[in-house]
């Protein structure tokens, strides 16, 4: 039975992980096992009432992350919450120790582009999220790190917090692909000179060799392709004395593998290609979820860079999502320049660390709101050559 393959925290009695209210109850559970045991009833809540931005708490996509950057001493936290015994909320976290703070997180980092919870929509949402912080209160966590929650987020609507200070504030753009795509590349949604700047740059790609479009099914092909586009990526990021520590872990390019390779269970990841003479030299993986599309990695080989072969490639990946049957490309957080070439509009993206007892409180006032932003402006301040040392080799 289902009930019997999950555990509770050893730590918590069983009324502690289960909390009756009119119908609705909340257990916490914990573990791998636990996890794969809900896959059945996690597919079915997102089929339900999963949002698009959600694909990154699909149980296909975590699990993956689970194959790749769970921790050795598995401290995954479950909170699911029943309404007369269908699941109807799920918080998909690991639990972690820091500075003698027991912290939850949401799973996925740092491959997940948007954290929130799945919970069905209706007047009780509200209360049911709110069951949801007490249980993981009496379950003796301090803080909930919150990364990357949408202001259109299940989370980013709940009135918990509403009231918090958001650490990070970002914006995510998009493009309207109706708007945008054209049968022989960019819109009249563009100005003129960025259409003739198109053609220029297909006429210089093409003195290089036989230029094609394609996408890529599922698969073993796929999945090699997936490594050589975060390979491309990589090396494209230390060129330019960018630091991403989560692009530059050889982890990174193997969860892509590993989701591109899998034709069992999709997790909606889609493969757009560039090629000149049949080699590959953009590639763009997107994941595709309920009508619209998010890009995750656009990567050009940087030996086609002067040809603006990065440029032609947004515009592939854009004409392939459309013709996927999506509607909306999300171009991810943050804003960089470039997005807003593209951009139909924006949704607020904010992190939030929301203390649960008086030791998280003291954290959150002296702490933590400062350290990882002034950890990244010291990042972003560092001359390109000390980024090309410390980047770990591919």
């Amino acid at each position: 039975m289902l009930a019997k393959s999950m555990r509770r925290d050893a730590n918590n009695s069983p009324s502690a992980a289960s909390e009756p209210a009119a119908g609705f109850a909340v257990e916490v559970l914990s573990g791998h096992d636990a996890f794969l045991a809900l896959k059945p009833e996690w597919d079915a809540l997102f089929s339900r009432a999963g949002l698009p931005h959600q694909l990154f708490q699909r149980h296909a996509f975590l699990r993956h992350w689970c194959d790749h950057y769970l921790a050795a001493n598995d401290r995954l936290c479950l909170v699911a919450g029943r309404e007369s015994g269908r699941l109807v909320m799920l918080w998909p976290l690991e639990r972690r120790r820091r500075f003698g703070l027991e912290l939850v997180r949401l799973m996925g980092a740092p491959v997940a582009q948007f954290g929130d919870v799945l919970v069905e929509a209706g007047p009780q949402r509200e209360h049911w999220l709110e069951r949801g912080w007490e249980a993981l209160r009496r379950h003796g966590v301090d803080l909930v790190e919150l990364r990357l929650v949408r202001a259109d987020a299940a989370l980013g609507q709940c009135n918990r917090l509403g009231l918090a200070t958001p650490v990070v504030n970002q914006e995510a753009p998009f493009a309207d692909l109706a708007l945008r795509v054209a049968p022989d590349g960019p819109s009249l949604a563009y100005p003129a000179r960025d259409r003739s700047n198109y053609r220029r740059r297909m006429r210089r790609l093409s003195e290089r060799g036989h230029v094609a479009f394609a996408r890529l099914e599922l698969g073993p092909e796929a999945g090699a392709l997936a490594e050589l586009a975060v390979a491309m990526k990589r090396e494209s990021l230390v060129q330019h004395g960018v630091v991403a520590p989560a692009v530059s872990n050889p982890r990174f390019g193997r969860f892509f593998a590993a989701l591109a390779a899998d034709r069992e269970d999709d997790a909606g990841l889609r493969l757009s290609v560039v090629t000149c003479d049949d080699r590959p030299v953009g590639i763009d993986l997107s994941f595709d979820c309920k009508g619209r599309s998010f890009g995750h990695v656009i990567a050009s080989d940087p030996a086609f860079e002067r040809e603006g072969l990065g440029r032609v490639l947004v515009h592939h990946a854009f004409a392939s999502a459309m013709a996927r049957g999506n509607s909306i490309f999300d171009l991810l957080a943050p804003a960089d320049p470039y997005k807003h070439e593209h951009a139909d509009g924006s949704v607020p993206v904010r992190d939030f660390t929301v203390p649960l007892s008086w030791r998280g409180q003291l954290a959150c006032d002296f702490a933590l709101p400062h350290l990882r932003p002034t950890l990244k402006a010291i990042a972003k301040r560092l001359p390109a050559s000390w980024v090309r040392r410390l980047a770990p080799p591919g």
